[in-house]
């Protein structure tokens, strides 16, 4: 496929921290990939990437297999970043690899264990997860012999940092990785990097929605009080008026998402043709997002956001589980600090003496958790972990 002018084209990549063309093993046998692809195959070959099945989406460690998880999510996102990629004639293999690392950095159950390490590090300079995603490919998955981290092309590493726009005030993770390979965090990512970020929104907010009514958060007719919800509802009914609720919420929720992957090409179309951009560069420097939806449906996008934060994210049950894990996580890390003995001996060989980097340290090992390991190390520690049936 040719690519568009301000697409990003391996062949002009910045390149990589360390040097790799040297050594008994030349990249050339390990098959015909460019710089783009070998860091999507590094992402999913990753041990970080396989953890993320056993991660929090919205449930945590879900009892029924149905509902998703990090990684799953993170496969939607790839599939609808991919397509977008593919129809602005953007860089595919870039686009796949955003959003497939996108979600590394996530701590065990999601926002509320983050909340936790958040509060654990307040005087360590924090807790950040996309800057924690950055740190897991760049710092602390152990792959090669001669440097730490997947050794991922600036590119790819650019729009992991920035791909919700220029970052002005960088957590330390972050700091700690521009610091050594500049990401010029003060412009615009790359195209592929502002798909890949709108690609996720487009995937959460419709499969959080499925995932919602199967779990009985919310019903069809409360979903439908979203007006255009309501009206892709009844288009559906009247093409299959023998459909179930099921069925008919599963067919609104692919067109939906047609509707704004449809709306998002159209859109950013517009825009790059509107700015006059040449180059990937370009692009960095356009001072502005080109990727977007449009007014209505970027409203529209809001609106269901808030309609899943008062039916979904803020239920009752979500919150009453979110108190339950952000206590398991907070007892983890206390438990480490206090006593370092309780940690792997891998973990604990490595441990620093100093602060903060002794306390960053713990919330790595934390950090990397699955939710189910992270309850186990919990009552091996500690003791019983109490949470709601099927959340």
């Amino acid at each position: 496929m040719t690519l568009a002018r301000f697409a990003s084209d391996p062949a002009l990549s910045r390149g990589r921290l360390h040097d790799e063309g040297r050594g008994e093993t030349p990249n050339e046998i390990r098959g015909p990939r460019d710089e783009f692809q070998r860091d999507r195959d590094r992402i999913i070959h990753s041990v970080a990437f396989r953890r993320l099945r056993g991660k929090t989406q919205v449930f945590v460690a879900p009892d029924g297999d149905h509902f998703r998880v990090r990684l799953t999510h993170s496969l939607e996102v790839a599939q609808i970043g991919r397509t977008i990629a593919r129809a602005l004639g953007l860089n595919e293999d870039l686009t796949e690899a955003l959003c497939l690392a996108h979600d590394i950095g996530h701590p065990p159950f999601g926002h509320a264990g983050e909340d936790a390490l958040q509060a654990a590090l307040s005087d360590s300079g924090g807790f950040d997860h996309n800057a924690q995603t950055l740190r897991m490919l760049a710092r602390l998955e152990h792959r090669y012999p001669l440097f730490a981290g997947l050794n991922l092309s600036w590119e790819t590493l650019e729009g992991l940092a920035k791909h919700n726009g220029p970052v002005t005030e960088p957590p330390w993770a972050l700091q700690d990785i521009d610091k050594e390979f500049p990401l010029d965090l003060g412009t615009y990512a790359s195209l592929e990097a502002q798909v890949a970020a709108l690609a996720d929104d487009i995937a959460y907010d419709n499969h959080d929605i499925d995932d919602g009514l199967r779990a009985g958060l919310f019903d069809a007719e409360t979903l439908r009080e979203i007006p255009r919800i309501s009206e892709i509802w009844t288009r559906a009914a009247a093409r299959f008026p023998n459909a179930g609720p099921e069925l008919l919420a599963s067919e609104v929720i692919r067109e939906q998402i047609g509707l704004m992957v449809n709306d998002l090409i159209e859109e950013t179309s517009r825009a790059v043709a509107e700015s006059g951009v040449e180059s990937a560069d370009d692009v960095r420097g356009a001072g502005r997002s080109l990727a977007a939806f449009s007014p209505e449906i970027a409203s529209h996008e809001r609106s269901l956001k808030t309609f899943l934060y008062a039916h979904m994210y803020e239920h009752p049950k979500q919150v009453e589980v979110a108190d339950a894990v952000r206590d398991v996580v907070a007892g983890l890390y206390g438990a480490y600090r206090d006593d370092s003995s309780l940690m792997p001996e891998n973990w604990r060989r490595t441990l620093p003496n100093d602060e903060p980097d002794r306390a960053r340290h713990i919330a790595d090992f934390i950090a990397g958790m699955t939710d189910s390991f992270a309850i186990r190390c919990y009552r091996d520690v500690l003791g019983p972990v109490e949470l709601p049936e099927g959340f």
